[in-house]
């Protein structure tokens, strides 16, 4: 039994199937021919918990008062299911914070920068009822930083073209501007962005240019990344550089670390954790945008 006004507008379709296509038609919106209509359960609720991460979230609050979020993913290669995924971060955040979203996905190889670029579009072909846009950050639109002083200027960006970069023919030259950038900084925040750099590399042969750099030109950063090189076996003395890590280019960086907020930092045993910290470290402004649930 129909019982208010909200359920017979609905409704009007489980016993007309049929119905939709004429009121399209009516909004003059194009919609294919309908040859079997069925009646799917309306519980969207997951009986089982679905884990969905998204790589990392940023709260950007700007100048007029207002904020937006920011979520980043690294996208490595050509995924049809990451689409859908990132369809959903959006949805899910907009009705969860009501602040307006935008996705930042950012690519180390061109192929993958066009196809994450392409817009998702859930509805109709000439009339979605949702489309998402995503920003897309790839070695098509991020700049090769080859000049050192530009490096030194931006430090971070420069890491950031060089990760972005790391399979260009020109990765020698970036590192090399970075390098140089790094001999004229404080040495432990030169330290860290080393080894930021080492990571973000990856299984490329950029990482061993930039770790013959690391032996060479810039030997007289202090010994703790070298170190982390040779020991990444002791599980136990990298959890404590880590937390050491944070805890520095934070400080290098000016950004408050709270008691409570250092003892979190150095009881955490769990590397995983630590290495989403350290990243997050680069470019937070906060300590609890570091900390943030994972």
């Amino acid at each position: 039994m129909v019982s208010s006004p909200h359920e017979a507008h609905h409704r009007i379709f489980q016993g007309n199937p049929g119905l939709f296509a004429s009121a399209f038609r009516t909004l003059g919106i194009p919609f294919p021919e309908p040859v079997a209509v069925s009646l799917m359960d309306t519980d969207l609720t997951e009986i089982r918990p679905l884990e969905r991460h998204v790589d990392t979230l940023l709260r950007i609050d700007v100048a007029d008062g207002g904020s937006l979020l920011l979520a980043i993913e690294a996208q490595g290669k050509k995924d049809p299911d990451k689409r859908s995924s990132w369809a959903y971060y959006l949805a899910h955040l907009y009705a969860k914070f009501r602040y307006p979203c935008v996705l930042l996905v950012v690519c180390r190889d061109k192929g993958t920068a066009e196809w994450a670029a392409e817009p998702i579009r859930i509805g109709l072909d000439k009339h979605p009822s949702l489309v998402a846009l995503p920003l897309v950050l790839g070695p098509h639109n991020v700049p090769m930083v080859t000049d050192a002083a530009r490096a030194a200027d931006d430090i971070p960006m420069a890491v950031f073209s060089a990760i972005t970069h790391s399979n260009d023919h020109d990765i020698a030259a970036i590192l090399e501007a970075l390098a140089a950038a790094l001999r004229t900084t404080d040495p432990d925040a030169a330290a860290v962005f080393a080894e930021f750099t080492e990571a973000g590399l990856g299984a490329t042969p950029a990482r061993e240019i930039w770790r013959n750099l690391m032996g060479t030109g810039l030997s007289h950063f202090r010994g703790f990344v070298a170190e982390s090189f040779r020991d990444e076996g002791r599980d136990e003395g990298r959890v404590e550089g880590r937390a050491e890590d944070i805890l520095r280019i934070l400080a290098v960086r000016g950004v408050t670390v709270p008691d409570e907020a250092r003892r979190r930092i150095t009881a955490c045993k769990d590397l995983t954790v630590l290495d989403v910290w350290f990243e997050r470290a680069v470019t937070a402004t906060t300590v609890d945008a570091v900390l943030a649930e994972i």
